[in-house]
């Protein structure tokens, strides 16, 4: 049975396939020359389905998903202006996101807190969990259709302001987050993107940045929910967590928050629903080791289940969007 035998049936067999998966056949090519003869097929797939699991290929090391980065897209891109704590380590490959393996990360689509993004996500296991540790998926369509078209229209209409204070003990140091400890570079950075920059008399930084609330798929043309304001607005905390922050800072100073794009208040409900709509259509996406997982990063929303043992996954983003093209 060739690759292509193999393959094609699991892309023609159900639309509602999630994720599809791929089987690699023992002997055959590796994934890079497996790849150049099958693009076009993956790339329909990523449309129809929005993920794509490739398991069993041979790939066994950082090199080789090195490698097979380096053919799936030739627009590969850093991670810059960060919003959570990773470790570079190759040409535009890095760790998944470092929270604590207790924690659970919601569902998101990547850098959707910025006005540019990556349409393509490649994760790989290089080390799977000794238990949990899945990555979540949800089809981005039926999360927007489950928070409703009134929360939708509204903020596509207001859009979202991104508020982040940057310091000693608070968030991610803005010299991690925007990778230089030259105060210029940062403010070169914010200027080309529109964010707002004060920096603070305890050599503290804070940012402020407009961005959409949704966004139109370059391909299919769902206009889509995308953003993070249930990752950044405080409501995301517990209550513990929040009441401490609110009695030692002034809200203007938390370490990150989110309103309307026109600063108003998001409603804590509104947000309680974006989340449940998220939750409500989140799979879990165990991971073998070997396995790379391809997610179209408009139409698929992912996270982290909490986890046990020594779980490494790596991931590299491909093929930048902008919401000045969407």
């Amino acid at each position: 049975m060739t690759h292509d035998d193999q393959a094609r049936p699991e892309l023609e067999s159900s639309r509602s396939t999630f994720p599809l998966v791929i089987l690699g056949e023992p002997g055959g090519d590796d994934l890079p020359t497996w790849f150049r003869c099958h693009a076009d097929l993956v790339d329909s797939g990523l449309l129809t389905h929005g993920a794509i699991v490739l398991r069993g290929f041979g790939v066994q090391s950082q090199a080789d998903f090195e490698s097979f980065a380096s053919v799936l897209s030739d627009r590969r891109l850093d991670y810059v202006y960060r919003s959570t704590p990773r470790t570079a380590v190759g040409d535009g490959i890095y760790t998944a996101t470092e929270y604590p393996r207790h924690t659970t990360i919601p569902l998101h689509c990547e850098n959707a807190y910025q006005d540019d993004w990556p349409m393509k996500l490649a994760f790989y296991c290089l080390a799977p969990p000794g238990t949990g540790g899945e990555t979540t998926i949800a089809r981005n369509a039926r999360i927007t259709q489950r928070i409703g078209s009134s929360i939708v229209d509204e903020f596509a209409r207001r859009r979202v302001l991104y508020v982040r204070n940057y310091g000693v003990g608070v968030d991610i140091p803005w010299q991690t987050v925007f990778q230089t400890d030259r105060r210029v570079e940062v403010e070169r950075y914010c200027v080309s993107k529109g964010i707002e920059v004060v920096w603070k008399p305890d050599g503290g930084l804070r940012t402020r940045q407009v961005c959409q609330g949704v966004a139109r798929h370059p391909r299919t043309s769902q206009l889509l929910w995308f953003n993070q304001a249930h990752l950044f607005h405080i409501s995301s905390l517990d209550p513990t967590t929040r009441e401490a922050l609110l009695s030692l800072r002034r809200e203007e100073d938390l370490p990150r928050n989110a309103y309307f794009g026109d600063g108003e208040p998001i409603p804590e409900a509104t947000l309680n629903r974006v989340r449940e709509a998220h939750e409500e259509e989140a799979s879990a996406t165990p991971w073998r080791r070997g396995d790379i997982l391809l997610v179209d990063n408009m139409l698929v929303a992912h996270g982290r289940t909490p986890f046990t043992g020594d779980r490494r996954i790596l991931v590299a983003m491909f093929d930048p969007r902008s919401s000045h093209r969407s």
